[in-house]
């Protein structure tokens, strides 16, 4: 493999992405696009963990504090941290930022997840915006609960999504060594261990968030827009299109 690549693939994917959102592509195509995006992106963090290990110096461990807007800045805070738990990137909510409704969130994580995480989160949340925006609240349901149901439905999908993805390039690397010699599992564990203790010096008392409470009944139909969502700043959380007030 060769680092030289790298860059080419990413633009690949954003390519692929852009084709699938484009209102021009007929369905089947965009369909197409979004599944090849997606194993893409799982692939390509497989790849650079693979064609680093024997040098940390252009995919280093690193943090990146990250503010979140409104509206809906709870279930922007869910978004981004099911895709950087997904891409092995352990993330801790810091609440406010400030005295308005942002919140801040502190994400840990080598370089390459880091920029996949924010790159799946920017297209996701946009997404997310313009499906929501495009919903009709059922009669007889309280607006705001319906929607934000319609958002935890859609969150949970697409974060099963990448999951998914992430498991398949795990497990069609199997098998391959990096220069070293060392096995794609064992380079694998060894960053998760890494991110993990750095995490943890950072946050020693950090603790697992509560459960979500949930009334509405629109997760169904929030799930079933996960379903066909097109997976693969630092105010990465700006104002997006087709965003609508909470």
């Amino acid at each position: 493999m060769s680092t030289a690549k790298a860059p080419a693939k990413l633009e690949t994917i954003r390519a692929l992405l852009a084709k699938a959102e484009d209102s021009r592509t007929p369905e089947a195509e965009a369909e197409l696009a979004r599944k090849r995006a997606f194993e893409m992106m799982a692939k390509y963090g497989v790849e650079q963990a693979m064609l680093n290990d024997a040098s940390s110096a252009s995919d280093a461990p690193a943090d990146r504090k990250i503010v979140l807007d409104n509206p809906w800045a709870m279930e922007r805070v869910r978004l981004i941290n099911r895709i950087a738990l997904a891409l092995g990137c352990p993330l801790i909510h810091l609440g406010r930022d400030g005295t308005g409704p942002a919140r801040r969130v502190h994400v840990f994580g080598y370089a390459s997840d880091l920029q996949r995480v924010e790159l799946l989160y920017t297209s996701l949340l946009l997404q997310m915006n313009s499906g929501l925006a495009a919903q009709s609240v059922p009669v007889g349901q309280g607006a705001r609960a319906w929607r934000r149901s319609w958002l935890l439905g859609f969150i949970s999908r697409v974060g099963d999504r990448i999951e998914e993805a992430e498991r398949g390039a795990r497990d069609a690397a199997k098998g391959e060594t990096t220069t070293t010699g060392r096995s794609a599992a064992v380079v694998l564990a060894d960053r998760k261990a890494v991110v993990s203790r750095n995490y943890q010096q950072a946050y020693p008392r950090a603790r697992k968030g509560g459960t979500t409470t949930m009334t509405g009944n629109g997760y169904g139909a929030g799930w079933n827009a996960g379903s066909r969502a097109d997976i693969g700043g630092k105010r990465i959380g700006r104002p997006s299109a087709g965003s609508i007030a909470a």
